[in-house]
């Protein structure tokens, strides 16, 4: 490597020139610091030890740290390590102005000429910072501390000096290697990548030199520079921790070493392992604000609670942390608070002007808002203290992303990697964003590059993974969708998902008028541990579908449990967001969508989308429910778990009132007027004629007057839950009879003991004071379950149907009102039965049987081929079988040519199965007609097995 003559010689020896006799400051103590260094009192107490006062320091009692480093330093002001150690105080506290004092008024100005320029660059005076670490290097004198002015450059090995300062001796700190490393963080700062590489190579050096001898500091300083090295070596991100640790074991009291290992730890991903050096370093100091700051971004990284509280402690006892508050203003971004985001950002620039973080938040906060020219504007001022800064296009993108606007969030993407062609992170946002759009064979390229320069990243290694996958898909396309499935059930789903999407697509475009600008990309995966992948980049993710706009990605049937998912209901959910995202150009907020998704939902089929619970209605009654102008908190930012559940359903709600009292125009024009960029509160006022206070009133009163008697009658505090405990439930009910719940929870135990004639009055009781409850917690469900036990077929008939009324997923009740259907003689509504349970689980082979039978008994001919077609997509046993009766039913639905192969088919499998023999003869004399198609579904009665 290319050594540059004077940074060497700065870090391994000295540079002198002409000695001095004068001392480079004459600055009177300001009035800030005049407790902190001014003459010691005769009646002061004796001052503490300096080891002392580092150990109040190290274990976050500032105050009082302060207090007794001004004491020493008093008694001495020349005492080095206390004025150092005083600096460092007032920085971790955001006294930045009162650190500068201090250390300017150091009697040896070399020795606090490091921390002077932390002291600086936090105050944004970055040349004058810059100078003050050259001086620590012994590249500059003493006498340049003086000048505000640029720092100044090397050129030939020579220090372009000050002309006060000609004569004045070099001389390196005794922290110069903490200078060196700042230095280098100075220059990554302002955008001079390849003079900063340059300088942080120099410590491996340094370190394989000095094995051993190196001092805590100094091991930092070497983790420090080895980790900016590691963008371009991932390696040496190993490298780096390794450095922390021994700087750790170096000065165990020591919480930085720390501090700096968890935080590299959640850049690469480790936040379990972060969070545990950040706990060991908040269990000795829980004021420390480095640590603070790593734990709420673990926690929010982990979609844990807790991240508020930290964040809280930390703006506390340092109000101007800049990455504090730009991450509070992150948080607001996330919830559209965008006046609470801005606000934060001006505080930080209002301290420092050219705080990249706070030019990012500013900018972000601009860009979400609509405001594109101030956009620009303050990303024009974050490129002229850094002309490659990449960051703040990456974190417009992430917000972007997280808003759904993800062309947006591509071209943010796009712009980083154009700054910095090491941004690997920006490279992976730009794939996953790219591949959210459909542009698959784009997305990975941009996945691998990312993954080539960051291999530690988990969401580029596993979408890559996934890609590796894709092989094993079949596309099915037409002037619509594009639809996306797995080769070993694209034949079955195929069969039932296009004529939904169809059905979907029409019902929509109707409802908004308009259409999606190309066909829609629909992908199904059999595992959900894919789909997550697919969505997010990891698994774990709790959703059933996504919709990306063009592209909607979603779990296949057999990705879930029997009973969890009713796959119909969610794609038109997820083709619903894409009109939604459509419409408002991505700016829609998440409540609004999600609430008229699901309401969409309801419009398709009344059983569809999320239900009322007895969750629900606990949550209304405690007042856990957010108003309509925070609901987006309860999908982002929910404070209970389950809360976003609940959301979903409260926000159906809002549209359901919206639809009913202004109908549903309004509610297109409030997309449209999103897409324009404008905020919900004057939507809402130019719209529907109301502010948002009053539509929060009015959503309250209306919820309240629809589950009036359900809260009325509802207890405070828990009820019993277990069946065990059914004394104790009878007890509760003749106490509280008009609880809802209570009466549910009792005739729910006294039906699951097969008591159903004493079940029956409270469970009546229940369904009387909530009628909206659904899912399996309906008392419908029990009342069914009782009449059935009891041979009355029509209450049970009627109870089902009701309970099929509010619950989506119900694969077990919908296969009992088909089998009392077809008992009473109604094949039709039978088979409407059995066909809602293909959309909750089409992998049950005598299910498809028993519908091929009932719409050939009916003169359904094409329903029957699609039944057949199902049981060979299945893969029966007698597969000869299977593919000769799906032969008889193409004959009946006039497909002769189809029947014909289908019928060669079988013959290959079995070539003396005289039935099929039979079949080809006949479809090779003649077409047959209608009349004789019923005669030979009639010689076959339920079309055989």
């Amino acid at each position: 490597m290319t050594i540059v003559p004077a940074m060497l010689a700065a870090l391994t020896g000295t540079v002198l020139v002409s000695p001095t006799a004068t001392s480079p400051l004459a600055r009177s103590p300001v009035t800030a610091t005049a407790v902190a260094t001014g003459p010691v009192a005769p009646s002061a107490p004796r001052p503490q030890s300096f080891d002392e006062a580092r150990v109040l320091a190290r274990s976050g009692d500032y105050d009082g740290a302060a207090r007794a480093l001004g004491r020493i330093l008093r008694s001495d002001p020349g005492h080095v390590p206390a004025r150092r150690e005083l600096v460092r105080t007032l920085l971790t506290v955001g006294e930045y102005e009162r650190a500068e004092d201090v250390a300017r008024e150091a009697p040896d100005p070399v020795g606090l000429a490091n921390l002077l320029g932390e002291a600086l660059q936090l105050r944004g005076r970055l040349p004058a910072a810059e100078t003050s670490f050259r001086v620590a290097l012994g590249e500059l004198p003493p006498g340049s501390l003086s000048s505000a002015g640029p720092a100044a450059r090397l050129s030939g090995g020579a220090a372009a000096l000050p002309d006060n300062a000609s004569s004045e001796r070099l001389r390196r700190a005794d922290d110069h290697l903490t200078a060196a490393v700042n230095l280098a963080d100075l220059l990554f700062h302002t955008g001079r990548i390849d003079e900063a590489e340059l300088l942080c190579d120099e410590f491996i050096d340094i370190y394989n030199a000095r094995v051993g001898s190196l001092d805590a500091a100094e091991l930092l300083a070497v983790g420090r520079a080895v980790h900016r090295l590691a963008r371009s070596e991932p390696a040496l991100f190993q490298d780096a921790l390794r450095a922390f640790d021994e700087a750790g074991a170096a000065d165990p009291g020591w919480p930085e070493p720390r501090a700096r290992a968890g935080a590299l730890l959640l850049e690469k991903y480790q936040s379990s392992e972060a969070q545990s050096e950040f706990e060991a370093v908040l269990s000795a100091n829980p004021n420390h604000p480095e640590a603070l700051l790593g734990m709420a971004r673990a926690l929010i990284f982990d979609g844990r609670p807790g991240s508020d509280d930290a964040l809280a402690k930390l703006l506390d006892i340092n109000p101007n942390h800049a990455e504090g508050r730009a991450l509070l203003a992150s948080i607001h971004l996330r919830s559209e608070r965008h006046e609470e985001a801005r606000t934060e950002s001006e505080r930080i620039l209002a301290g420092n002007p050219s705080s990249l973080a706070g030019l990012t938040a500013l900018a972000a906060t601009y860009l979400l808002s609509g405001d594109r020219s101030s956009f620009d504007e303050a990303r024009a001022r974050a490129l002229a203290v850094n002309p490659r800064y990449a960051a703040l296009d990456t974190e417009a993108a992430r917000l972007l992303e997280r808003h759904r606007r993800y062309a947006e969030a591509a071209e943010r993407a796009a712009a980083a990697t154009r700054l910095d062609p090491k941004a690997w992170e920006a490279h992976g946002m730009l794939g996953l964003n790219q591949m959210r759009m459909g542009m698959v064979e784009e997305g990975r390229a941009n996945l691998e590059r990312a993954f080539a320069g960051d291999p530690y990243n988990p969401w580029f290694k596993n979408s890559l993974d996934l890609l590796d996958t894709f092989g094993r898909y079949e596309l099915h396309s037409n002037e619509r969708f594009d639809l996306f499935l797995h080769e070993t059930e694209a034949d079955l789903l195929h069969a039932y998902l296009a004529p939904i999407a169809e059905e979907a697509y029409d019902s929509l475009a109707r409802r908004y008028l308009t259409k999606l600008s190309g066909p829609v990309r629909v992908e199904l995966y059999p595992s959900h541990a894919d789909f997550s992948v697919r969505t997010l980049g990891e698994a774990g993710l709790g959703a059933l579908g996504v919709s990306f706009g063009p592209v909607l990605v979603m779990d296949s049937p057999g990705a879930r449990e029997l009973g969890d998912y009713n796959w119909a209901s969610v794609f038109w959910h997820e083709l619903a967001h894409s009109f939604h995202l459509g419409i408002s150009r991505g700016r829609v907020p998440r409540w609004f969508s999600e609430g008229l998704a699901v309401h969409e939902q309801r419009q398709a089929r009344p059983g569809w989308g999320h239900q009322a619970s007895p969750a629900f209605l606990n949550a209304l009654k405690q007042g856990d429910l957010k108003p309509v102008s925070e609901l987006d908190d309860g999908f982002m930012r929910p404070a209970f778990p389950g809360q976003v559940v609940l959301s979903y359903y409260q926000a159906s709600l809002v549209f359901q009132y919206l639809e009913a009292e202004h109908g549903f125009a309004p509610i297109r024009d409030l997309l449209t007027g999103y897409g324009e960029g404008r905020s919900t509160e004057e939507l809402v006022e130019s719209e529907l004629g109301m502010s948002l206070d009053e539509l929060d009133r009015e959503f309250d009163r209306y919820l309240k007057a629809r589950f009036a008697d359900a809260l009325d009658g509802l207890s405070e505090g828990p009820a019993p839950l277990q069946p065990s405990e059914l004394s104790d439930l009878r007890r509760l009910a003749a106490r509280i009879p008009d609880d809802p719940l209570v009466r549910l929870r009792l005739g729910a135990a006294l039906t699951r003991a097969e008591r159903h004639t004493e079940a029956r009055p409270h469970l009546e009781a229940a369904l009387r004071l909530f009628p909206e409850v659904g899912g399996a917690a309906s008392p419908h469900w029990p009342l069914a379950q009782g009449f059935v036990a009891e041979g009355d077929t029509a209450n049970a008939v009627h109870h089902l149907r009701e309970l099929l009324s509010r619950w989506e997923a119900g694969y077990e009740p919908l296969l009992r009102l088909a089998d009392l259907l077809t008992a009473t003689g109604r094949p039709d509504e039978a088979a409407a039965a059995l066909d809602d349970a293909v959309l909750i689980w089409p992998y049950d082979i005598d299910l498809h049987r028993r519908l091929a039978a009932l719409h050939t008994q009916l003169g359904s001919y094409e329903a029957a081929v699609r039944e057949r077609r199902a049981v060979v997509a299945l893969g029966p046993p007698d597969r000869a079988q299977a593919r000769y009766l799906l032969a008889t039913a193409l004959r009946d639905a006039g497909d002769l040519e189809t029947a014909r192969r289908e019928v060669l088919l079988a013959l290959e499998i079995a070539p003396n199965f005289e039935e099929a023999l039979e079949l080809l003869l006949e479809l090779r004399r003649e077409r047959v007609g209608p009349g004789r198609r019923q005669g030979v579904a009639a010689r076959n009665p339920g079309g055989g097995r």
